[in-house]
């Protein structure tokens, strides 16, 4: 008779999600995951066929975290890409290694900053929708200019160098909608 599976998949990639959070993408290597699943190295290679293979579904999960932050944050303004910058500039200071791991990757495994960002629900998509039918006259290029300035942003807030208030910040994000459009 075979012996029962104790640790399974979704243990394994909860714990390693778990380490991702805390210590970074450096840090999930199969002797730290096991140790954190509380299992031997076996099972996670009787799961996934090498580290890059769970690397990519951790990846998954990670975008997947991000697009439901997303979906749960509070909406301030009916200005397009508002809203979608703040929650993208909190997220990079409240998740830090999540947003190192999935926005500054040099392996998105295929996706774009674009892809990243739209998500299934057409995050991005949607905001240009809006911002043309506010009569801009390219919304896409405007989203690009939008997306410079709010990566930049992000970026600030995750080494602790930003220190703006949110009503700050999204009077600073519609200003630059304005100047921008």
């Amino acid at each position: 008779m075979a012996r029962k599976e104790t640790i399974t998949k979704e243990d394994i990639m909860q714990a390693a999600f778990e380490i991702l959070q805390e210590e970074g993408i450096e840090q999930v290597t199969a002797r730290k995951l096991a140790a954190k699943a509380n299992c031997s190295t076996q099972p996670i290679f009787r799961v996934y066929k090498n580290m890059e293979e769970l690397t990519e579904e951790l990846f998954g999960k990670a975008c997947e975290f991000f697009q439901e932050y997303y979906a749960q944050f509070p909406r301030q303004t009916v200005t397009p890409f508002v809203n979608l910058g703040y929650a993208y500039i909190k997220f990079a200071g409240a998740y830090q290694k999540l947003f190192e791991f999935v926005f500054l990757s040099q392996n998105r495994f295929g996706r774009s900053m674009y892809d990243l960002v739209n998500g299934n629900a057409g995050n991005v998509s949607k905001e240009i929708q809006t911002a043309a039918a506010q009569g801009c006259r390219n919304a896409s290029e405007l989203f690009m200019k939008m997306w410079i300035f709010i990566h930049g942003a992000a970026c600030m807030s995750l080494t602790g160098d930003y220190d703006l208030s949110e009503s700050e910040t999204i009077q600073l994000l519609k200003d630059s909608y304005q100047a921008f459009k």
